[in-house]
């Protein structure tokens, strides 16, 4: 007999079946045995009679192939909250494919603190509400990619290998690279930039690293980048422009095909006004001290504080929950950042706020060779560390740029999340690559807290 999915059992009223996969739950009722059984599709329930001791030690987790009747449930045992509530499965025969050993904590209403949830992360991803964050991540990166071919950009795979850090500076990881010197990619810019040469419009979806000596809420070591990048624009504003499309775009498809699993966290789309607002971070600053008082208007970026501020402000006034912040120091921008030709101490970059937390970068970039030449010695680099990468601009380059969105902070900010550890499958951080580095003392795995994320960490 073929297995079936346990959503397609509903077609199969009063037929045999068999089907397979995790005991979500067991209950024990007068002698009948009823099991959840957990399959990628979904719950189903099974009826075993006291009568074929069927169901005889099976524990939770244990793996099963399963052998019966679909049946219709009385209607007072209806359970609406599943898809599959109208039925059930007798059981009439059970074949333990693998036994799994006590669980450490109740998986089913999964309460431990975020280092336990990592810590046990194979099996913590079994749980229903954890495994909703990467449908919505995943539905998240499928709506970047359909956009991004609609628009007429082309895919590519961008290397994580890298013979030179991407933006300068020593947050780059260092690679012991046959008798040479290589570095984990801190974004896959530079070859962005080089195939804007070739197809003009291009997009990647891939693994960036930061080495920063920071533990924050905020932060990982190794994110999932959605990077873009296009050429002949008219303007910096198109970016944004483009990137607003995308972003409307992820929140409607998210809107269609994961209520479900938004429903499970309370969550709600981030709310949108006809167009997303765009400030200068001057005049974000501004605003900010006017209405908290608290003077960062020096800060050559904005603060975690002023960023959920200035959101604050923007759902206020323009009834949105994403702001456009531009202008950014062009000595706090990487050398390729183009210079606001009105006031070259700023660049006309971009980040995108959702929620009072970045959820995008981008801006447009220098296309004339002399000037990235110049802007690398000016920033103390080697032209020969950059050779490859100038070849593009030596030989003609029309006016680009781009952005890149982080796909755990949007996942994040959409489910309220306190830590973006929890919107990445398997996250690295300064602790942690999957085992934690160092371990003062055990933990009790059972020891609850009242939030996902137990551990002491910065916003």
């Amino acid at each position: 007999m073929q297995r079936v999915l346990n959503i397609e059992t509903i077609k199969y009223i009063n037929k045999n079946v068999k089907v397979c996969g995790w005991v979500n739950s067991r209950r024990d009722h007068g002698g009948i045995v009823f099991l959840d059984l957990r399959d990628r599709s979904g719950i189903l329930q099974i009826v075993v009679t006291p009568t074929a001791e069927l169901a005889k030690d099976i524990k939770n987790e244990y793996v099963l192939e399963i052998e019966g009747k679909i049946q219709k449930r009385p209607i007072k045992m209806f359970n609406p909250e599943l898809e599959t509530g109208e039925i059930e499965l007798k059981a009439e025969n059970i074949n333990i494919l693998a036994k799994a050993e006590t669980l450490p904590f109740d998986l089913k209403d999964l309460n431990v603190s975020l280092p336990v949830l990592l810590d046990y992360r194979p099996i913590t991803l079994r749980n229903k509400k954890i495994q909703a964050i990467f449908k919505i991540e995943e539905e998240a990166i499928n709506s970047f990619r359909k956009t991004m071919k609609d628009l007429g950009f082309a895919e590519f795979q961008a290397p994580t290998i890298v013979p030179v850090a991407t933006e300068g500076g020593a947050e780059v990881f260092h690679i012991d690279y046959f008798n040479g010197d290589a570095y984990l990619a801190q974004s896959p810019q530079l070859y962005k930039q080089i195939l804007v040469g070739v197809f003009e419009r291009i997009f990647t979806i891939t693994r960036a690293y930061r080495a920063e000596p920071s533990v924050t809420t905020r932060h990982l070591t190794e994110y999932i980048s959605l990077d873009a990048e296009m050429g002949f624009i008219n303007s910096w504003q198109d970016l944004m422009d483009f990137c607003e499309t995308v972003i409307r775009n992820i929140f409607l498809d998210l809107g269609k095909s994961c209520q479900k699993e938004l429903k499970l966290f309370s969550a709600t789309l981030p709310k949108l006004g006809e167009k997303i607002p765009r400030l200068k971070m001057k005049e974000a600053q501004e605003i900010i001290f006017k209405r908290t008082q608290r003077d960062n208007r020096e800060s050559p970026d904005l603060e975690p504080e002023d960023e959920k501020e200035i959101y604050e402000f923007a759902k206020e006034k323009y009834g949105s929950e994403l702001i456009f912040i531009s202008h950014y120091p062009t000595k706090k921008r990487p050398f390729y950042t183009f210079p606001d030709p009105k006031d070259p101490e700023y660049t006309l970059s971009f980040d995108l706020l959702c929620r009072g937390l970045e959820i995008v970068t981008g801006g447009q970039r220098i296309n004339d060779y002399e000037k990235l030449v110049k802007n690398i010695k000016k920033r103390k680099m080697k032209i020969k560390d950059f050779k490859f990468y100038l070849q593009a601009f030596k030989y003609g380059m029309p006016p680009e740029g781009g952005f890149c969105l982080g796909a755990e902070r949007i996942v994040k900010q959409i489910l309220d999340l306190e830590n973006v550890r929890e919107a990445s499958l398997f996250p690295r951080d300064m602790a942690r690559i999957d085992q934690r580095l160092s371990v003062s003392k055990k933990r009790n795995p059972r020891r609850k807290t009242s939030s996902l994320s137990g551990n002491k960490l910065k916003k």
